[in-house]
């Protein structure tokens, strides 16, 4: 079989995973071969490794605005969130057993959640509005007497979302001292993934109110492997295994001297060049959501248009199905999703999605293209030589024809493939 060869290559997944930036290469270099010690060794080789490890804890402390002691170092984010949520919740069992999050959170959150309530934790899931923005009166609603955790992300990896967390540390904070002065001693806990915030907005963990907060290395030009946990003060955290009492015996496991020092330089650099980037990358994203909503005719746009990632744009193209899209476009070079990276192998529609009140055709027809720092104007003029033309060959091939009132449109039958007759644009498709 013949293989096209592809032309040009334009990459917009960067909320999938960033490439290692290489001034964070140079610096992790060092500690593969030449510095290779274990940290917890007494000798010299250990005492550099240490170092290194300590100084890297500093550099993540100050962009945290926290002491140096609350940062924890995981493989990954996908540990630091589970260890958020079954270790802070086994920990405080005995004074409560109830959980709250949003309906738009990640997988990593919403699959923990409903492990842990095979433990019989219970769980309540906060509404977002139609632009996924999370609805702080109904999140207070949801809070009991027994709540002792709290977990909303803080920018959301599908729709680009930011939600209010600084008001919802205001609330906690509240909630607080309302129970001390009542007597009661459950306490409650603000846990946030911002796995896809660093880079883009403020990690200040007191101007946020969290208890517990998660970087990830793989969405900032860093290692992947490796993440930052910030857990304060008073926060107990039963471990989820066991070994040798590293990282405050919270975290066991020889570090990974080179993913630590490579996350804190690349999370230094993301802070640093922060403002001019999110500025150049919010230019560029209102430039293709302009495009895609006044060329590409019946494409929405999902989430919030000002209170979103600068790099994130997501848009349901009617008449469609987004896995198509994308197949057409690696074709072409182009990269994008239809939601998050890690549940790309299933053919679910996104719950994000749907928990805006988006019916399941615009839930299948939605596309994710989120910037980078290589990403120029030209590459987005390429997506949108390439696009249009993409939608017109699909489109042809659908039996769909949606009203853009997404009122008229909510058939999951069309895309559950049971074989039922389901009506779609006044006609009958079986």
């Amino acid at each position: 079989m013949e293989i096209k060869s592809i032309v040009k290559e334009v990459y917009l997944d960067h909320a999938a995973t960033t490439y290692l930036d290489p001034r964070v290469k140079i610096v992790m270099e060092p500690y593969w071969e030449a510095d290779f010690g274990n940290p917890a060794a007494l000798y010299r080789p250990g005492r550099i490794a240490k170092d290194a490890v300590e100084g890297a804890r500093a550099t993540v402390a100050k962009i945290f605005n926290c002491r140096a002691d609350d940062v924890i170092f995981t493989a990954g984010s996908t540990e630091a969130d589970n260890l958020a949520i079954f270790g802070t919740a086994r920990a405080h069992q005995h004074l409560g057993k109830h959980i709250i999050t949003s309906a738009i959170e990640h997988h990593v959150i919403m699959n923990s959640l409903d492990a842990i309530k095979k433990e019989d934790f219970e769980v309540s899931f906060a509404p977002v509005d139609e632009e996924g923005i999370l609805k702080l009166d109904e999140l207070e609603k949801n809070i009991r007497p027994d709540t002792i955790i709290v977990s909303v992300m803080y920018a959301n990896n599908e729709i680009g979302t930011i939600q209010p967390i600084a008001e919802i540390g205001k609330l906690i904070k509240r909630i607080r001292e309302e129970r001390k002065a009542a007597g009661n001693q459950t306490p409650i806990f603000f846990h946030s993934d911002a796995a896809q915030a660093a880079g883009f907005l403020d990690l200040d963990v007191q101007k946020l109110g969290v208890d517990l907060f998660v970087v990830s290395g793989s969405k900032i030009y860093g290692p992947k492997g490796i993440a930052a946990m910030f857990v304060r003060q008073g926060v107990r955290i039963k471990p989820i295994f066991y070994g040798g009492g590293q990282e405050r015996n919270i975290r066991s496991g020889t570090e990974s001297v080179p993913l630590i020092v490579g996350m804190a330089e690349a999370l230094r650099l993301a802070d640093e060049e922060r403002e001019k980037e999110s500025a150049r990358l919010a230019e560029l994203r209102d430039y293709l959501i302009k495009r895609l909503t006044t060329e590409i005719p019946k494409t929405i746009l999902n989430g919030h248009p000002i209170k979103r990632l600068p790099n994130n744009v997501n848009v349901s193209v009617l008449d469609i199905e987004g896995e198509g899209v994308i197949l057409y476009l690696d074709a072409e070079g182009i990269y994008i999703s239809t939601g998050s990276a890690c549940t790309s192998l299933t053919l679910d529609p996104s719950h994000v999605i749907l928990a805006l009140g988006r019916p399941y055709e615009h839930a299948h027809a939605s596309l994710r293209f989120t910037l980078g720092k290589r990403t120029t104007k030209e590459d987005l003029d390429y997506v949108m030589e390439v696009l249009p033309r993409v939608v017109v060959k699909l489109r042809q091939i659908s039996p769909l024809n949606l009203s853009m009132d997404q009122r008229e449109v909510s058939h999951p039958e069309a895309f559950a493939g049971q074989g039922s007759r389901v009506k779609v644009g006044g006609k009958t498709y079986k």
